[in-house]
């Protein structure tokens, strides 16, 4: 893990955050990918690759539950973290960022959705 100009490097495998660790700040994704995985008993499961611009984490910023999921570096990435008060600000500053957040949110959400259905009707 190195710092970068804004954000930090991490190298390929390399976590981020952890499932079931406390947050309380978010991630945005500048250079690189990373991975979103989740363990289970049936061990780990890849939910997703984020690219730059894509954010994750946002759930400890307004809940204090612990993280639903582990990300890692999916190769060199640099990502820089956001902690509330700087995302409530951001917010005030352009409320165009709040409404493009609770798209994203409610896109993922439908997703989830659309996964639970799709596993629940036996088509693994």
């Amino acid at each position: 893990m190195g710092r970068g100009a804004l954000g930090t490097i991490f190298r390929d495998g390399e976590i981020i955050i952890r499932q079931g660790e406390q947050g309380n700040c978010m991630y945005v994704v500048q250079r690189g990918r990373v991975e979103v995985v989740q363990h289970s008993d049936r061990g780990e499961q890849h939910l997703a690759f984020l690219n730059p611009g894509d954010f994750f984490g946002e759930m400890s910023v307004f809940e204090k539950e612990a993280r639903s999921a582990t990300v890692k570096a999916a190769g060199e990435a640099m990502v820089l973290k956001v902690d509330k008060k700087t995302l409530l600000r951001r917010i005030k500053e352009d409320p165009l960022l709040a409404v493009n957040l609770l798209q994203t949110m409610s896109h993922r959400i439908r997703d989830l959705d659309a996964k639970l259905s799709h596993y629940e009707s036996g088509s693994e």
